[in-house]
């Protein structure tokens, strides 16, 4: 029964990462092939390579800047979502929306949010004496960009993972905390929180991975993505791991270099959702 599980991992998940192992200890290229056996040279000189680091930096920050808030919104709009609003088929189907929406035209409408000349940010910033912001140009500034993006796009539905688990909880918890004097807010942080605590750690791991290989929204935030040459920001404020891997192997066709980046890729994702899963069941648990 379980064996084709494990037959379609091994084809489309065991074998591509093994692979791109054996490639990244060669001299690789797309389109000549391989060139001989280098060992270690990639992962050495990728330790020395400057882009790599600003990249690692990017991810880390946009994923920090992008999750965390999301998460944390996430759960308090599941929480008025479980409430008895008016129309509450509406709303859950609203907070959706954004999810279905096509990527690039979500990119496209917040770059016109985000422009610097008139930009409708910007212009809001005016009213307050802000003068007006490079968000493509300036380092936080962008990453606060295609963060925003981010969250957007997700919000919503971690939002609705959150609902469907709260409406699991048994009714009675609830009722025995009103009696014994116990407000909202001690409710959902003694019941609710605890009691949804796997799947807040699923959409910790999940929002783990998926905020580590950030891809589209930054390179179509990137000006230069319609000519095939978004690297993320003029001096590369915002490129991401998966952008300098993809510009390195299929723009350079450095395929062994660009598996390099893959494989470090998959050990920081690795890395922080082990810590994250650690973290959040502590914290959870808590309750």
């Amino acid at each position: 029964m379980i064996a084709p599980f494990f037959l379609v991992f091994g084809i489309f998940g065991l074998y591509p990462l093994v692979y791109t192992a054996w490639v990244s200890l060669h001299d690789w290229q797309l389109i000549d092939g391989n060139q001989g056996f280098v060992g270690l040279a990639n992962y050495v000189e990728l330790f020395s390579d400057a882009k790599f680091w600003n990249a690692l930096f990017n991810t880390i920050s946009l994923f920090v800047l992008s999750t965390v808030p999301q998460l944390l919104a996430a759960l308090g709009l599941a929480a008025l979502l479980d409430r008895g609003l008016r129309g509450r088929a509406f709303w859950r189907a609203g907070v959706l929306l954004p999810n279905v929406i096509s990527v690039a035209a979500v990119a496209l409408v917040f770059a016109q949010f985000f422009g610097r000349d008139f930009g409708i940010v910007n212009f809001l910033l005016g009213f307050v004496g802000i003068d007006p912001i490079d968000w493509r140009a300036e380092t936080w500034a962008s990453h606060l960009a295609v963060s925003t993006m981010v969250m957007w796009r997700w919000t919503g539905y971690n939002a609705l993972l959150y609902l469907a688990a709260m409406q699991s909880v048994p009714k009675d918890m609830y009722e025995s905390a009103t009696l014994d004097g116990a407000s909202r807010w001690r409710m959902f942080w003694s019941i609710t929180v605890p009691s949804i605590r796997p799947t807040i750690l699923f959409t910790v791991v999940t929002s783990t991975i998926g905020g580590l290989q950030l891809f589209a929204e930054p390179a179509l935030f990137d000006p230069g993505f319609a000519a095939n040459n978004a690297s993320g920001g003029s001096d590369r404020q915002f490129q991401t791991l998966v952008m300098y891997m993809y510009e390195k192997g299929f723009r350079l066709f450095d395929a062994g270099y660009s598996a390099t980046i893959a494989w470090m890729l998959f050990l920081v994702v690795l890395l922080v959702a082990v810590v994250n899963f650690s973290l959040t069941r502590r914290i959870a648990g808590k309750g």
